[in-house]
């Protein structure tokens, strides 16, 4: 222990409690809030499944952030060093920490290329690129946009570079310092979204669709996924919570922080239920599309809506915004660990492994196309998953951190 407190004065630190919450919020607060959730809550009905996930939430997800958190505290030390000094010399106590830097590499090296796509539909709203499009080819964007391998990895360049010029900045002056910026300008645009989607003929039915117990659709898979989502929107599992526990004074009430996240980080969720279910009610849409409801059906939606460019810009901008709050955390684990285990610089440590996470991602950018990346690579996966089951690079290592490295690195 006397080791991990000796290191405090050399680590980055959190100007305050809010400083920890704003961005652990953003650690927890991303894609999987407004593009999985709603679109995972619509595959299994609704109401129960919110409910199941709910209760997922408040009692196995919020006591494992609290762990995470504290022992991060307690030893000043991202998740290596941390298991390390609560364990005994020789434990293999100290794999799940580097399983969960590992999950955090891997996990970011595809998460950006689903940013990119949010990037690129972004980029589209704002520049009229919607305009005028009949609605069937409004439809296909996403589906060119997969397939198009150069322009997917465009896009995963320029936010890994991002990701990484934020990272740079350290822990006050770049982490903390986004997450100020980028968190309440998250919230607000969620919430003149939801005014929005009130206004719709929808909203009621999207209402009753939420909170409303079904059982018809949940299944036994689908409660194994509830359980799932409340780890990967937690961020548990993968050393985030541990680094940035690490970085918290030893006085802080870490007890009141963690409920706080967890409040915020559900709040969000149910409001990006409210935000896209009305939208597609009201344009007779089915709530049970997968993937496709967020860069399929909700561009038809918007070409079809009075104001629908500035409201396309507004959300695929909201979905930037938080991928990149999560995408931070994600790369601040690994460079973080790196330097408690070698003592290179932060900027030395950065800008490498962001480099690597980049060159690593392009096969995930290059998965929809017929090369060997695509569906050459899900041809082979199907000796694993069976003939008709085999993945892409994307769909293989997603499956790969969900089910393998995030559940072990939160043992």
């Amino acid at each position: 222990m006397s080791d991990g407190l000796d290191t405090t004065e050399k680590r980055g630190q959190w100007s305050g409690r809010w400083g920890f919450i704003l961005a652990s919020s953003g650690c927890a607060i991303g894609l999987g809030n407004i593009w999985k959730f709603p679109y995972i809550t619509g595959e299994n009905g609704g109401g129960l499944f919110v409910l199941i996930y709910l209760a997922c939430i408040a009692l196995i997800g919020l006591p494992i952030m609290l762990a995470e958190v504290l022992l991060g505290r307690a030893t000043q030390k991202s998740p290596v060093g941390a298991y390390r000094d609560f364990s005994a010399k020789g434990s293999p106590w100290v794999i799940p920490g580097w399983i969960g830097v590992l999950a955090g590499f891997v996990i970011l090296s595809y998460y950006s290329v689903v940013a990119g796509w949010a990037l690129h539909y972004t980029w589209l709203s704002l520049t009229g690129g919607f305009s005028g499009m009949p609605t069937e080819e409004v439809g296909k964007v996403f589906g060119k946009l997969y397939a198009d391998g150069n322009l997917n990895i465009i896009w995963h360049v320029i936010f890994m570079v991002i990701t990484i010029a934020i990272v740079l900045g350290g822990v006050r002056k770049g982490v903390e310092r986004w997450a100020r910026i980028l968190m309440p300008l998250l919230f607000l645009m969620l919430v003149v979204l939801l005014f929005k989607a009130m206004s719709t003929e929808g909203f009621s039915r999207a209402v009753e669709f939420v909170f409303a117990p079904n059982a018809d659709k949940l299944t036994p898979e689908g409660v194994l996924e509830a359980l799932g989502h409340s780890f990967f929107t937690l961020s548990l599992g993968m050393g985030a919570m541990i680094t940035y526990g690490s970085y918290l004074k030893q006085n802080e009430d870490i007890v009141a922080a963690s409920t706080i996240i967890a409040i915020l980080d559900t709040l969000i969720a149910l409001i990006a239920c409210l935000v896209l279910f009305p939208i597609v009610f009201s344009f007779g849409m089915e709530p049970a599309q997968g993937p496709g409801l967020v860069f399929v059906s909700l561009p038809i939606a918007f070409s079809q809506m009075a104001g629908g460019a500035i409201w396309a810009t507004v959300f695929f901008a909201l979905l930037v915004f938080a991928a990149i709050t999560s995408a931070i955390s994600l790369l601040e684990v690994v460079v973080s660990t790196w330097i408690d285990e070698t003592g290179m610089s932060r900027g030395a440590a950065t800008i490498s492994f962001g480099l690597v996470i980049l060159l690593f991602g392009i096969p995930s950018a290059l998965s929809g196309t017929d090369g060997f990346f695509g569906n050459e690579f899900a041809t082979q996966t199907e000796v694993l998953f069976g003939e008709g089951e085999g993945k892409n690079w994307f769909d293989f290592f997603d499956y790969l951190a969900s089910n393998w490295l995030l559940p072990l690195g939160g043992l």
